[in-house]
């Protein structure tokens, strides 16, 4: 999401030697099947320099897949292809659908101060959990700061080699963005922040008594079948198989960044899927099968996401989802990023074409970063479009 959008598309032509070598047939039309189209869109991420990408399209039950690149820069191993790997952000949407799920039990409000559910959390240096809603922590408008910020291990080379497999709670986590200022009153912008979603995990727990991600595992993972998705928690390895994930902290070579203490995601960015499972449970949410009407209308009651516009004018952020405006009419999502990971996807109003690949490779420098987003976005608005 950091990333800036950047124009350019590009196409090949075949042109096919009549026998006889006088003349030359009309050059072939180019295959514009969802196949053709998911396999030439992951080759020219690759060739943008990411490690492996594979991904995913299912369109009602019929699915197409494919990878590109490698899954270890040292073996050469091909992508695997259904793979296990970190989904970032997209987290952030299981833990909405949960709390929606307790709205719709009237057992917690959206209109709900956080300080009746977490008394003293949100709390110091102008804090001030009476003057901040549930709604708000889901829709990233409570102004909260982004603890993520200011830890070294998400930063810099050095800080991942020394914190990778550093434990943390919930509550540091938030008690790291109290020791800063809200960046706005409650409820009069927008801005992304990941303590939000700390915030909303321990609503989660403050309201049943269970942990998040138990929650998300009784009421989403379990009835969806959804067997290669869970929060890893403080195991820092990723189940196999899976691809080695790798980043570039600034200039200079990609680091090996694949184990990682999950607890310094939580329920903003630490759980692990497959891309199988991702486009099954986006189509899940679509079709209602998740939310009763009330709450899916709160989740896709959207304000104008305003650090994302250089993505594309238009994108907006619901309870835990994005929308995003296309030449189609637009779909519903939420992109993720971890070190060495990113992980796109959208689904299609109705639910019936969901799309999801991830890559294995974040890139620091601009141009090489912005080509990526680029292909990225026009990526997904073919898959999606069909």
């Amino acid at each position: 999401m950091r990333r800036v959008l950047a124009a350019g598309t590009a196409a090949t032509v075949l042109a096919v030697a009549v026998a006889g070598g006088a003349a030359s047939a009309a050059p072939a039309a180019p295959d514009r099947s969802t196949a053709a189209v998911l396999r030439q869109g992951l080759d020219d991420l690759h060739n943008l320099g990411i490690t492996g990408v594979a991904g995913m399209v299912r369109d009602g039950n019929r699915v197409v897949q494919a990878r590109s690149g490698v899954s270890d820069v040292d073996s050469g191993r091909p992508m695997p292809a259904d793979g296990s790997f970190r989904i970032g952000s997209d987290t952030k949407t299981f833990v909405s659908v949960v709390l929606l799920q307790l709205v719709g039990e009237g057992r917690i409000g959206l209109d709900d101060p956080i300080e009746r559910w977490l008394p003293g959390v949100v709390d110091g240096n102008g804090n001030n959990g009476q003057l901040v809603t549930v709604r708000e922590v889901l829709q990233h408008t409570s102004g909260i700061y982004n603890y993520t910020n200011d830890l070294a291990v998400l930063q810099t080379q050095d800080g991942y080699l020394a914190h990778r497999y550093d434990h943390y709670t919930e509550a540091e986590l938030v008690a790291i963005a109290m020791q800063h200022a809200p960046l706005f009153a409650p409820g009069t912008a927008w801005s992304y922040t990941n303590t939000d979603y700390i915030i909303a995990g321990m609503l989660v727990q403050a309201v049943t008594g269970h942990g998040w991600a138990t929650e998300v595992r009784s009421r989403i993972l379990v009835p969806l079948g959804l067997r290669h998705t869970g929060y890893p928690a403080d195991r820092p390895t990723l189940p196999r198989p899976h691809a080695e994930a790798y980043q570039q902290f600034g200039p200079g070579p990609l680091v090996d960044v694949t184990d990682v203490d999950a607890t310094v995601a939580d329920a903003a960015g630490g759980m692990v899927s497959t891309a199988s499972d991702l486009t099954r449970f986006w189509q899940a949410l679509q079709r209602g099968q998740l939310l009763r009407p009330q709450q899916m209308a709160q989740l896709h009651q959207t304000v104008l996401a305003t650090q994302f516009q250089g993505l594309r004018s238009g994108v907006a952020y619901g309870l835990g989802i994005m929308w995003i405006p296309n030449r189609c009419g637009g779909y519903w999502a939420h992109w993720g990023g971890v070190p060495g990971t990113s992980t796109l996807n959208g689904v299609t109003p109705d639910g019936r074409r969901a799309v999801v690949w991830y890559e294995t490779a974040v890139l620091r420098d601009p141009v090489a970063s912005q080509a990526v987003t680029a292909r990225d976005i026009a990526l997904l608005d073919d898959l999606i479009c069909g």
